[in-house]
């Protein structure tokens, strides 16, 4: 990414952070997909590991890892985001477990002498905002030990729910832009591999274990004042989710994806 690309992009997200929280994490919506994201963290990562987070953001992923032990060093291209995800992991009491820095996931190789780590991860869009994957999954490869989990969560293809709501909106454009491979708007680009592409970015160093999908049942965020509205409802799309995210067929209909890979052997 250009010098040009990546401060446009600083600016925007250290606006955007002042009520990135009350936009997203704190919703209804949010925090049921986050908790999903959660629950494969918690399996993923065991207290005493040393984890690597991209595109951080608040730090709320990384704040609940290191409240079960897990250490935590997570990055965001935003200044302005890791200042406000370093006090919440003061607030949290866990500040010795989670650090931040102001890293754009695009320079993250300047860590590799600090590694190898246990693993890795990044929640929801942050790397739907990154062209070039396989250059992402070369530095990874050189940052996280043979066996480490990588867990990827992005934007998906097509999330059912986004396409019905738009259209009853008679809004054609944002029903189908995720069908498009890039996104443009006058803030930012939007980048929407399958997960397939996504598999063969990550090729030769990590192998994919399985994928999921996040946001089947559950709306997204756009619906976030039915969801409000009808909270006993929501509650039955979560317990939805938790039997539909490994369905064949159906998973990849959701507002989100999970991958989970595994570094592979370093060859001789």
């Amino acid at each position: 990414m250009s010098n040009q690309l990546l401060e446009a992009g600083r600016q925007y997200w250290d606006l955007t952070a002042e009520t990135y929280d009350q936009v997203f994490p704190e919703t209804l919506v949010g925090r049921a997909m986050r908790g999903a994201v959660w629950t494969a963290l918690e399996q993923a990562f065991q207290s005493g590991q040393r984890v690597l987070e991209l595109n951080c953001g608040t730090g709320i992923d990384a704040v609940h890892l290191a409240e079960r032990g897990v250490r935590v060093l997570a990055c965001d291209l935003s200044p302005r985001m890791t200042e406000i995800a370093a006090q919440r992991s003061v607030a949290n009491d866990v500040a010795e477990l989670a650090v931040f820095r102001a890293i754009p996931t695009e320079e993250i190789a300047q860590l590799i002498p600090e590694g190898p780590f246990d693993g890795a991860f990044s929640n929801f869009s942050g790397l739907n905002h990154v062209k070039d994957l396989s250059s992402v999954a070369r530095d990874l490869g050189q940052l996280l030990r043979p066996g480490a989990r990588l867990l990827i969560c992005m934007i998906g293809r097509f999330g059912a729910w986004e396409v019905i709501w738009q259209l009853a909106h008679r809004n054609l454009k944002g029903a189908m832009r995720r069908l498009h491979p890039q996104f443009e708007t006058p803030k930012m680009k939007a980048y929407y591999p399958s997960v397939r592409s996504i598999s063969r970015a990550f090729k030769p160093s990590f192998r994919l274990l399985h994928w999921q999908g996040i946001g089947i049942a559950v709306p997204p965020s756009c619906m976030e004042p039915w969801a409000r509205r009808f909270p006993t409802a929501l509650k039955g799309m979560v317990y939805a989710d938790q039997w539909l995210t490994h369905c064949p067929g159906v998973k990849g209909l959701g507002d989100c994806v999970l991958l989970h890979f595994e570094r592979l052997p370093i060859a001789q």
